[in-house]
């Protein structure tokens, strides 16, 4: 089993989240799916879908369930460029799609930064990049087929069960099964990255103007430093001029991947040497620009393992906000290795997307794995709460029904929904319970 530490056991990428199910499951079709959810049902236990495992929290713990895995289900049943969308099943990857899309002249409009998630555990969790104009890949979606918790499948979109679409876009797993999403894509376009240092107050003092004249900005902060490394992503008509491929891997996988590891497991066991680290690494990324296809400048190899929290704030509060935290860090005894991520997104109307009916600057903050600064994400936790902030789905925090219910104006409607939907609770597990309520 993908991502098992032995037989029976299920694990997440990060290693800090692991399961033993009742049983583990594989079916090949929704109509497969559903003789899953309606033998469970009969049988009282409740039914998880996993993906490849990168949420950090439990959202796809299943505890005593049946684990239902999504190997079976990656085919593309569709590609319609007349009405600009690709239907896929549940289980396709995102480096699978990106590539099959790249073959047809196609692209996703956005997407994060890693591309290893299934399609499915990427929108039910809320996965994200940056876009001053365009918002999550479950903000593309048009149309999602799902298993309910009677085993019926059902089809719903804008004009078809809409409020079960509303739910279902991003529906935490919580509402059912999605065994097939299609998606809303556009013509190929290649991106042109410019990569460059700035400084910490240059970058805040700057930062509603980078994020307002490009397409794609975010930027990264090295604490224990006043260094960050800036990304702008625009449309380019080309022509294309990506990194030589030596260059590409010497910056994005040797020097991202294997030296950054070694540097981790340095900080990790000598926490002195943190901001020395720190500094050198805030210095290792020059100022560098390359074009190249949307898809391979939106995402990069990421194979450090560690642990993340992320929260949306307001993005009027953005600024505020990464000030209060720099001096929340400088005041501290902490040794942060890894950098602060901040990214944008522009509203949208997902019941429970972090976006949700607000412009939307996301921070996140990474420890490396087995680091004992587990202080830092309470305190950091405390300071996004005091702005509204709202926690990534699939990212670590300790918010629950009563806190979300205050940040997210559709919340109540999310949740008569899964108890019109669920209301046995067959989709359950204790992470569900804790921020959906019972």
């Amino acid at each position: 089993m993908p991502h098992g530490t032995a037989a029976g056991t299920w694990t997440n990428w990060a290693g800090n989240q692991s399961a033993r199910p009742a049983r583990v499951v594989a079916p090949a079709s929704a109509e497969e799916i559903g003789a899953v959810v309606r033998q469970a049902a009969e049988q009282g236990q409740r039914v998880k879908a996993v993906g490849s495992g990168h949420s950090f929290t439990a959202i796809a713990s299943a505890g005593d369930a049946v684990l239902v895995r999504p190997d079976a289900l990656t085919a593309v049943r569709e590609i319609d460029r007349d009405a600009g969308t690709v239907t896929v099943e549940s289980g396709l990857s995102l480096s699978r799609l990106n590539r099959l899309l790249t073959e047809a002249g196609l692209s996703l409009t956005n997407m994060g930064d890693i591309e290893v998630q299934t399609v499915a555990g990427a929108t039910s969790t809320g996965t994200h990049g940056t876009g001053r104009d365009s918002g999550s890949l479950a903000a593309q979606i048009r149309a999602v087929e799902i298993v309910l918790a009677d085993g019926t499948v059902r089809q719903c979109s804008p004009t078809e069960n809409p409020e079960l679409f509303q739910g279902a876009r991003l529906g935490l797993g919580a509402l059912g099964v999605v065994s097939a999403i299609t998606f809303g894509v556009e013509p190929a376009f290649l991106l042109t990255a410019h990569e460059q240092p700035m400084g910490f107050d240059e970058v805040v003092e700057g930062f509603d103007d980078l994020a307002a004249v490009n397409e794609h900005f975010e930027f990264y902060w090295f604490p224990h430093t006043d260094r960050c490394s800036t990304k702008r992503n625009n449309r380019s008509q080309g022509p294309a001029a990506p990194l030589p491929g030596l260059k590409a891997w010497l910056e994005d996988d040797f020097l991202s991947n294997t030296v950054w590891e070694g540097a981790c497991r340095i900080g990790r066991r000598f926490p002195a040497a943190v901001p020395s680290i720190a500094r050198v690494a805030s210095r290792a990324w020059s100022e560098r620009t390359y074009t190249d296809t949307a898809y391979k400048v939106f995402t990069s190899p990421r194979t450090v393992r560690f642990i993340e929290m992320e929260y949306a704030v307001p993005r009027a509060a953005a600024t505020t906000v990464l000030r209060e935290l720099r001096a929340l860090v400088e005041r501290s005894d902490w040794r942060i290795s890894f950098p602060v991520e901040v990214r944008v997104a522009p509203a949208d109307d997902l019941w429970l997307s972090t976006a949700s009916g607000r412009d939307s600057a996301y921070i996140a903050v990474h420890l490396y794995r087995g680091t004992a600064e587990q202080s830092y994400f309470t305190e950091v936790e405390r300071l996004m709460t005091a702005y509204e902030g709202r926690p990534h789905w699939g990212k670590l925090h300790t918010r629950d029904a009563g806190y979300l219910a205050g940040v997210y104006p559709h919340f109540g409607d999310f949740t008569a929904l899964r108890d019109k939907v669920d209301p046995d609770r067959v989709f359950a597990n204790d992470y569900l319970r804790r921020v959906l309520g019972a």
